[in-house]
């Protein structure tokens, strides 16, 4: 079975007032949970965003999660959102096959 991704956005930092639009997002604080069903990983950060006058605003009271992860995968990039699943993967990988143990000294029976 393949891990599932779940994105999460955790807040919205926003500039109070820009070209006539309130509260315009300009950093996401967004999450990645990642699970093969038993074991999870998750990986945390931020992502600026730049407005553009031009493009369709959406109110803040109008955004959707959906809408949100769309602008934070977008602004990412694929290369970006892959990496960061990849690296759930092998976070996953390592909790199952763990690559570094510590056994019990041997001379400590």
């Amino acid at each position: 079975m393949a891990n599932i991704y779940t994105w999460v956005v955790d807040s919205l930092d926003c500039v109070p007032a820009t070209e006539g639009q309130a509260n315009v997002v300009s950093v996401i604080h967004w999450r990645v949970n990642g699970t093969d069903g038993t074991h999870t990983a998750s990986i945390y950060g931020t992502q600026g965003l730049t407005y553009a006058p031009k493009t369709p605003f959406t109110a803040y009271a109008n955004l959707t999660l959906a809408t949100v992860i769309g602008w934070l995968q977008d602004a990412m990039g694929a290369d970006a959102v892959t990496a960061i699943e990849t690296s759930l993967d092998a976070q996953i990988a390592n909790v199952v096959t763990p690559p570094i143990v510590s056994p019990p000294l041997p001379w400590a029976k």
